[in-house]
């Protein structure tokens, strides 16, 4: 494909790095009248019951608990599996994938990330464990599968338990297997900038039917009924209002990742022989999310650096981000552990000064993307 780099004016609008599906006011409007006329708002209602069966089938996975945020269900899915000590996970994620292990008193332990998929390197995960050890937390980063095989390999060898940050992966298999099913458990972000959102909301994927009594009470304040609570909970819980919206959301799912694709595709077509400019790589593998469109620039080669094209498209109303920059390793609160040295995070700290997240939503067109991509080759 031809990219005119000639004198391109910014957009007359912002075009943001993603765009929330909003359905129309009318369904929203049916649905709030069915929990109107319930007059049930939260704790476990008919719209979070019927969310709850609708994705546990469209995900295929065994169990699924919803949650009003995907940070609370991570952090109680440390609680659930009782994990102590020290959890080896990658510096290159969200804050909350760190902050959760924290909140849980649990030291995180930085390993380094594979140089292509930018996932947790599992050739370095068995050198980290120490007799402190309790679990691995992985994250499916851009949507992209961890070595689910081998990690796992691993943590059953050192009894291990290991939990995904799944938050990029909605609707992700992997052989036509949910990528929920790998691991212990998995959460799923349901937060506005995801593929699939209820507003905020977020859930925890599992295999074992004793851990869906636990993680429900766990989200509940530990309440089993009106006389007993069981254990120290917290609250949790998605309410009606926002599993409502989910319902509909997920009317709008196939149509809004079919155009995903069509501008991924077109992202790809314009980029893909730009020196400088390296894509995520092809794996037919699995099946992929759309919720991002991420780049490397290379800037001994392209000639600028991320941080210069990052800074110059807003010049052009093109709002791009840089997930994920800085390192969660290069926090204060995270610094002063040994793991987050440069030294242990060489593959981590280059790849955080290149990556560079392009707009990537439904409404956008295959024109607008390649005039962002023509943009970024006249800036070059």
């Amino acid at each position: 494909m031809q990219i005119l780099t000639i004198q391109n004016k910014p957009f007359d609008q912002p075009i943001y790095v993603t765009r929330p599906i909003l359905p129309s006011l009318d369904r929203i409007t049916e649905k709030l009248r069915e929990i109107w006329d319930s007059k049930w708002l939260t704790n476990n209602g008919p719209q979070h019951c019927l969310l709850e069966t609708q994705l546990k089938n469209l995900l295929k996975v065994p169990y699924l608990s919803l949650f009003n945020n995907g940070t609370i269900a991570l952090i109680i899915a440390c609680q659930s599996l009782r994990l102590t000590g020290e959890v080896i996970t990658t510096p290159f994620t969200f804050p909350a994938t760190p902050h959760v292990l924290s909140w849980n008193n649990i030291k995180p332990i930085f390993c380094d990330i594979d140089p292509v998929t930018m996932n947790i390197d599992a050739d370095k995960i068995e050198s980290m464990i120490t007799p402190q050890t309790s679990a691995i937390l992985g994250v499916h980063v851009y949507g992209t599968p961890c070595d689910v095989v081998k990690i796992q390999e691993i943590a059953d060898k050192y009894g291990l338990k290991v939990i995904y940050d799944a938050a990029h992966a909605f609707g992700v298999e992997i052989d036509g297997v949910g990528i929920g099913s790998f691991g212990d458990i998995s959460m799923m972000s349901f937060h506005a900038t995801k593929l699939f959102h209820t507003v905020e909301g977020g859930a925890l994927i599992f295999k074992e039917s004793n851990l869906k009594t636990r993680i429900d009470f766990l989200k509940n304040f530990g309440i089993k009924n009106e006389e007993e609570v069981v254990m120290p909970g917290i609250n949790g819980k998605m309410n009606e209002i926002q599993a409502a919206i989910g319902l509909v959301v997920l009317d709008y799912i196939e149509d809004e990742r079919n155009k995903r694709k069509v501008l991924v595709d077109t992202y790809k077509e314009c980029l893909k022989d730009v020196p400088g400019i390296k894509l995520l790589p092809e794996d037919n593998i699995f099946t992929k999310s759309y919720q991002y469109f991420v780049i490397r620039i290379e800037e001994k080669i392209f000639g600028r650096s991320r941080n210069y094209v990052y800074q110059k498209l807003k010049e052009y109303n093109v709002f791009t981000r840089k997930y994920f920059s800085p390192l969660c390793s290069d926090y204060p609160c995270y610094k002063q552990l040994p793991s987050a040295s440069i030294a242990n995070l060489p593959v981590a700290n280059i790849v955080a000064q290149q990556v560079l997240s392009l707009p990537l939503y439904g409404d956008l067109t295959p024109d607008e993307i390649e005039k962002i991509c023509s943009i970024l080759l006249e800036i070059k």
